[in-house]
Parts: structure tokens; sequence; C-alpha cells
């Protein structure tokens, strides 16, 4: 398909996918002549990824570009091109390590990890977000005087493994790497707060039924 198809079946104007090739958000058609290039459905599926990253996960153009890259390397084993990818996304600023919270935190979510068996998730401890984020938050609660640890978060954290499992089965149904990172940078930008949604709502369930409204 020429531009003006490619904006057709994309719902993308063609001003905003010329910005897109112009940034490396979109990788260039086949060139036919000098002013005339051929898209496919490759584009078409590329762009939609690109306005869900940009319009709902609000994400500035560097990191999009900066997670395509990551999603576009096949050099990568799975593993690494999947956590690049992931990693690249917004993350919570860095904990203070000088804060006793913020230690006590630590000392936590290793504890959770060795309850846990997770020993990649310890090894990758210094570089993950994923673990610093969870340090940021116990720090937050034990911050405020509740006792928030590796007790309370092992039933959280077992339900969590669970939903991986379904996350990398569903993922695993793409048939190539960079549809399967593509699928899993689209879990973390809208399935992450779907799951946030679903979490809220079980919650408002459970208050009503044990509550009730009066």
């Amino acid at each position: 398909m020429r531009l003006a198809e490619l904006s057709r079946h994309s719902g993308v104007s063609v001003a905003t996918i010329k910005y897109y090739l112009r940034e490396g958000l979109l990788m260039p058609g086949r060139q036919i002549n000098a002013t005339t290039a051929e898209y496919d459905e490759e584009h078409v599926r590329r762009l939609r990824l690109v306005r869900a990253m940009i319009q709902i996960g609000r994400l500035p153009v560097a990191t999009v570009r900066e997670v395509l890259g990551h999603v576009d390397d096949d050099s990568l084993p799975r593993t690494i091109r999947l956590g690049a990818a992931l990693w690249a996304l917004p993350q919570v600023p860095e904990p203070d390590e000088d804060d006793e919270y913020v230690r006590a935190a630590h000392r936590e979510v290793d504890a959770l990890l060795d309850r846990l068996g997770w020993e990649n998730a310890k090894r990758l401890a210094t570089i993950s977000p994923a673990y610093r984020s969870l340090v940021v938050a116990v720090a937050a609660f034990r911050r405020l005087g509740y006792g928030w640890g590796a007790e309370q978060l092992v039933p959280y954290a077992e339900l969590m493994h669970r939903t991986a499992v379904l996350d990398l089965d569903l993922m695993e149904t793409h048939p190539s790497q960079a549809e399967q990172t593509e699928f899993a940078v689209l879990g973390a930008i809208l399935n992450e707060p779907a799951m946030r949604a679903l979490h809220r709502l079980a919650q408002e369930e459970e208050s009503s039924r044990r509550y009730g409204f009066d």
C-alpha cells in the first residue's frame, strides 16, 4: 500500500506517519522510486503499537524509540530482549540508599525473594527497575508505620507469578519474537492498568460483601 492507504488503514494521519518515519519509530517502506514507497501490514501493526505507547502510555518519543530498538534487536536472546524493552519504560525514582526505611525495605524484599526461591530476581536485583520499585513501595509503607514486608508480600507474589505464567503463555501464541516482545510491551502499558482496575473492583466487591452499604 502507498502512504495514503497506510494512513487510511491505520487511522494515523500522513503528517504523523512522516514524523514517525523521521524519528525512527516506523521502519521505512520499500522504495519504488525516488518519491514513492510501499508499505505493508507490518507497518500498520507498528503504527498501532506506537500510537498505543504515545497516546495511552503517555511515553515520550525518545522512550518509544529506545523501547522499539530493543523490540527489533534480534541479536539479543529472548529474555534479554524482553527485559531490555520493559526496562526502557519509565520507572520510579532511585531510592535513597541512606534512608533507614529503604535499607529495611531492601532486607524485606531480599527475604521475600529467598522465601519464593526467585533466584534470577535476586541475581538481577542491583539493576532491576522492578526490584527497585518494590523497595520504594515497601519503604513507603514502613515509613507510614505499617509492618509491610516479606510475610505480607508472599501471597501477593505467588498470585503475580501465576499471572506471569498466563502472560507468557499468551505471549507465546504470537509467531515471531518481535511480535512477542511487542505484546509484552503492550501488556506493560495496557494490561497493568487493567490488572490494577480489576484489583480495585475486587476490593469494592469484597468490601460490599463483608460490610454492606450501611
